[in-house]
C-alpha cells in the first residue's frame, strides 16, 4: 500500500468514527444576554501612536 492509501477496512473505519458522536446528559447550550458596541471612530494614525506610546512606557 503506498502512503497516504487505505483500504476499505480504513474507509469504515474511519467512517464509523467521524459519525460516532457521544452526547452527555449535561450538554446544554449557554444563553448569553447583553449588547456589544464597536468604536471604529480612531484612525489608523491615531491607533499607531497610541500602540507606540504604549511601547515607549
Amino acid at each position: 500500500m503506498s502512503m497516504g492509501a487505505y483500504d476499505d477496512d480504513e474507509h469504515e473505519r474511519r467512517e464509523a468514527k467521524t459519525n460516532n458522536v457521544e452526547v452527555s446528559d449535561d450538554d446544554t447550550r449557554t444563553t448569553y444576554e447583553g449588547s456589544v458596541e464597536f468604536d471604529s471612530g480612531d484612525s489608523a494614525e491615531d491607533l499607531i501612536d497610541q500602540f507606540q506610546q504604549l511601547q515607549s512606557n
